[in-house]
Order: structure tokens, then sequence, then C-alpha cells
């Protein structure tokens, strides 16, 4: 039994305070606003999260691992509860979008206690205190020692955790993914909206400037990749939310740097156009700072 901390538990932090709940660990969940507790509705049914919930940056102590699910906007928040957290040295494993997750921690604490995660998991938060899981939560890490550790830690428990020995491709096939999202949350529609002939070819155009960009920096990615992705959009529930959108509705800020943004600014250096990743980013910044 390990203690892990938990910093953000919102959909993503809640689905997996749910899972180690289940492996058997001792939770300590950091939230930004104070939480009487947490329900995750999850495929095997609900599950009550009764685990300790903290606030306030002071009040943590030294555990095993940390796990950050904030947004990733948000590191800086998040690395408010790192310096008493990892008093001992603990790793701590990144659940975050992007390609950038080392980077985005490297300015707090050292570049070897970071680990990078992979996260792929169909859920929303419904309310502050209750998150719908609606399937498999995938957690791919590298193949060194940190992600081997990482994976023990979901010994026993439904989640489809497994080490990579391309971690590169496998993040950015991700971002293929969700670099599509924008034209959900800038049309503010569901998933559906990428079954239209119009927008489906727009959503073709970014996913294949991020392909381009992405086989720059390394990874390894088949020629057709956009047309495999936009048919798993395409296949995936009309209704289902991604969480750009979900940010977008509430108000929030939106991860339009990390999930497009990096696109637009590592093509540059690459000399790679992204024209339809550029107008995304214009369009979304232009629209939240409006909101």
């Amino acid at each position: 039994m390990a203690r892990i901390a938990i910093v953000g538990v919102g959909a993503i932090g809640g689905v997996t305070a749910a899972l180690l709940q289940h492996a058997g660990h001792k939770l300590l969940l950091c939230t930004r606003r104070a939480m009487s507790g947490l329900s995750v509705d999850t495929p095997d049914g609900p599950v009550k999260v009764q685990e300790t919930f903290v606030s306030d940056p002071s009040e943590v102590f030294e555990v095993d691992w940390v796990i950050v699910s904030t947004k990733a906007y948000d590191v800086a928040g998040a690395a408010k509860w790192l310096e008493k957290l990892c008093s001992n040295g603990a790793p701590v494993a990144v659940l975050q979008n992007g390609v950038e997750h080392r980077e985005r921690f490297a300015p707090y604490i050292p570049m070897e206690q970071i680990l990078p995660v992979m996260v792929d998991c169909p859920a929303e938060r419904q309310t502050p205190e209750r998150v719908r899981q609606r399937g498999v939560m995938h957690l791919k890490v590298p193949d060194n020692i940190l992600g081997r550790d990482f994976v023990k830690l979901f010994a026993g428990t439904p989640a489809d955790a497994t080490t990579v020995p391309d971690f590169l491709s496998v993040v950015w096939r991700k971002l293929c993914f969700n670099s599509a999202g924008v034209l959900s949350a800038l049309v503010l529609q569901p998933a559906g909206v990428v079954r239209g002939e119009a927008i489906g070819d727009v959503a073709l155009q970014i996913i294949r400037e991020c392909a381009a960009v992405a086989r720059a920096e390394g990874a390894n990615l088949e020629e057709n990749v956009a047309d495999v992705v936009l048919a798993a959009q395409r296949a995936a529930p009309a209704d289902s939310v991604n969480s750009m959108l979900a940010d977008r509705q509430a108000g929030r800020p939106v991860e339009i740097d990390a999930r497009n943004g990096v696109i637009v600014r590592l093509g540059r250096k690459h000399g790679i156009v992204t024209p339809a990743n550029t107008m995304a980013v214009a369009l979304m910044e232009a629209m939240v700072l409006k909101a």
C-alpha cells in the first residue's frame, strides 16, 4: 500500500482516485476548493471515494507518489502542493493533455522525478462532487523504473495501465485525437459535430498538421492517421463532451495552448505551416477573452 496524493480532483482525478482506492492505497486528495466527498459513476457501478480531502497546501504531508491531474494551464497552482508532498523525493506522475508534461513541471521539481502519463478516459465531471466515467481508463507511460512502479499502483484495478517503449509516438497520437476536439468547443456542440462533411474536412486538416509536426519531433505515426482518428471520433457517442467544450460551457479557461497551440509553436520551430490550427487557436483565444 502506498501513500498517494492526487492534485486536482476533476473528471480524470476523480476516476484515478476511485481506482487507487480500489487498489487499497491511502489517498490524499488535494483540491482548490473544499470538498466533502466524491462519487464516481463507473462502468461497474457507483463508487464513493472515502479518503482525506485537503484544500490548503500547508496541511499536506510527504507521500510516496504524487499524481497531478489538473488542467495544463494550471501548472503554477498545482506546483504549490509539491514542496511538502515531495519533501522525501516522491515522483510526480503528470496526467495532462499535450506533449509537454516534463517541460511544464521542470521549473518546480527535478526532471528525473517527473513521469509523463498519457491518459485516455471518457469521463465528465457532472457536479463538483460527482464524476461520470463512460469507459475504461487507459494509462500509458515510458518503459523505465518510474513507469513500471507507476503501473504497479493500479494492479488489480479495471484500469489499463501499461508501459510502452515508444512513449513519444503514443503521446503525439493522442494529441492527434485531442487536436480536432477544438472544433466541438468552438461551435459549442458535442462530439457528433464532426460527422458533418464540412466540419469533418476541417478536422482532417487539423489532425494532418498535428501529424506532420509529430513526425518532425520524431514520432512514428501511420500515414493515414488523420483518417483513422476521424473515423474513431465519428464512431464515438454523438453526445459525448470533451474537456475543452466542458470548460468553455462552464466559463473556465481552456487548454488551447496544450492541445493546439503547441502544434503551432513546434510547427514554426520545424518550418511547418499549420493554418488550420493557427486559426483555431486565434478564434478560441478571442472567444475566451470575450467571455
